[in-house]
């Protein structure tokens, strides 16, 4: 089964994001499912230690990101409350990095290593 880990840049600092709640779920084939595998803050790395069971299998899931939060702390007006990014895990002998570059007013997500 596969491994998965994150983390969050925030470009607008060029520096981790720390202190970011981020969410693992699972989603159903309608999408529509939110199963809660596991959940962490970002640490001042603007990673997440462990999120959610250690290994996982193939299929369909979604990273909840609580970027409101995060720029609320700091004062700063944000246009997204929450970055929400699905992904598919189709090698689930692989490990999957998936990182959020984040800033007020966007973001964007890749398939890391």
């Amino acid at each position: 089964m596969g491994t998965l880990s994150t983390h969050v840049l925030d470009t607008s600092l060029g520096k981790p994001a720390a202190g970011i709640t981020v969410v693992l779920e699972s989603v159903a084939g309608t999408g529509l499912s939110n199963d809660v595998l596991g959940d962490g803050i970002t640490d001042g790395d603007g990673r997440v230690g462990s999120i959610g069971p250690e290994r996982l299998e193939a299929g369909d899931y979604r990273l909840r990101f609580a970027s409101g939060g995060y720029f609320s702390a700091r004062g700063v007006e944000a246009f997204y409350p929450e970055v929400v990014v699905v992904f598919t895990i189709a090698d689930a002998d692989q490990h999957y990095h998936v990182p959020v570059l984040l800033n007020p007013f966007g973001y964007s997500t890749y398939r890391g290593s």
